[in-house]
């Protein structure tokens, strides 16, 4: 298949997902609005999930750099502000929210949506390996703890919460994550509470 003709297909598909929900989404539609036979469609894929998917990892609407600025900090501040425009800003947004809500009740998106963060944590993993390299973390550091804390923020306050972010959310949740809650000069900071205090 001609990569344009693809990318017209998988555009079609998420914008008709952010539109009519995933109920609402068809091979039909997405025929319709990408220009191209269904047949064609139902040849490379062979259900909505499947195209759903590849759309999910694939399509230009969800895309995002890897920042490389030389600082974990600075690399980490720069993903989570491309996250929050995301969840922000249409028609990403409603992709976004309109995905994660339907996966709930579809084990086959569900498995496209597990393929979707997959494909994203791949691609941020360099940043840990470069911090690393610079000595910015230890080598027990997890990467896909920190960037479920710091993903997981942003998602909880724009989907669940529903509140705006102010313009110092992504680096105060990045200072927390990479700096701790404790306080300044607390040698205890970052360590667990004993019981009993």
């Amino acid at each position: 298949m001609a990569p344009r003709k693809k990318d017209d297909i998988l555009d079609a598909a998420l914008r008709l997902l952010a539109e009519k929900g995933y109920e609402g989404l068809t091979i039909e539609g997405v025929a319709e609005r990408s220009g191209v036979n269904k047949t064609t469609i139902y040849r490379w894929w062979p259900s909505k999930a499947a195209l759903l998917g590849t759309a999910l990892v694939e399509a230009r609407a969800l895309d995002f750099d890897v920042p490389d600025t030389g600082s974990l900090r600075r690399d980490l501040h720069a993903l989570l502000d491309g996250l929050a425009r995301l969840l922000t800003t249409p028609p990403a947004a409603d992709i976004a929210v309109a995905a994660l809500g339907a996966a709930a009740n579809s084990p086959e998106l569900a498995q496209a949506a597990r393929g979707f963060f997959a494909d994203r944590f791949a691609r941020e993993r360099p940043i840990f390996e470069r911090a690393r390299e610079r000595g910015e973390i230890a080598d027990s550091a997890d990467p896909m703890v920190i960037m479920d804390l710091l993903a997981g923020a942003v998602w909880l306050r724009v989907v669940f919460r529903q509140l705006p972010l102010d313009d110092g959310f992504t680096e105060r949740a990045v200072n927390a994550v990479l700096d701790g809650v404790g306080r300044p000069g607390d040698p205890r900071a970052g360590r667990p509470a004993r019981a009993g205090g």
